[in-house]
């Protein structure tokens, strides 16, 4: 029989597999640790950005996300003992395809952030057991689209904008969003 906490937010909860499982595991403890991390990945990846733009304009900040993220996303997994990544329904990059995992929690925070859910707030935390039998606490925490995110995925794009995205992305489908739509999300995940 499965268990079911919420984290004080409406939309962020945790599903235990059992209540022996509950028990064993600081769940509390994993979500502020894994909130620690995506907030290193984000501050560190933003902080890239904000960089190149300054220097280089748009052209600089899209080199940072084809150049730059996934390595950082890497160190920072490797540094802090968890697997992060982002990932999304509408993908820039086909490398950061949900797995059905993912897919499942993402189309929760689309359903959720319809019926008018923070998005900022937006967490999903699950233990579980991965395909090679070890057992996994992974979380998911949206990422909502801000208005300086709207000059790479928004639908206005400048024609030099566009034109860089579709040589670095020929399958590009992370446009059209406006200020407050769910971007994607965060994934974590650490095996317990």
């Amino acid at each position: 029989m499965n268990k079911l906490w919420a984290t004080g937010a409406l939309c962020a909860m945790t599903i235990i597999a059992t209540p022996a499982v509950a028990e064993q595991i600081n769940i509390p403890a994993l979500q502020a640790e894994g909130k620690t991390v995506i907030k290193a990945l984000a501050n560190e990846l933003g902080g890239e950005l904000k960089k190149a733009a300054k220097a280089s304009g748009l052209d600089g900040a899209i080199q940072v996300c084809n150049t730059k993220a996934m390595p950082i996303t890497a160190r920072i997994s490797a540094t802090k003992g968890w697997i992060i990544s982002r990932t999304s329904l509408k993908l820039r990059n086909p490398n950061n395809a949900p797995d059905n995992w993912e897919k499942g929690v993402l189309e929760l925070f689309g359903k959720q952030a319809s019926a008018g859910a923070n998005l900022q707030k937006m967490a999903f935390s699950q233990v579980m057991m991965n395909d090679e039998g070890q057992k996994v606490f992974r979380m998911m925490k949206a990422i909502p689209v801000g208005d300086q995110c709207l000059a790479c995925h928004g639908s206005q794009l400048k024609p030099a904008v566009a034109s860089k995205l579709d040589a670095l992305y020929p399958t590009d489908h992370a446009r059209g969003f406006t200020a407050g739509d769910l971007r994607g999300a965060f994934s974590l995940q650490k095996v317990l």
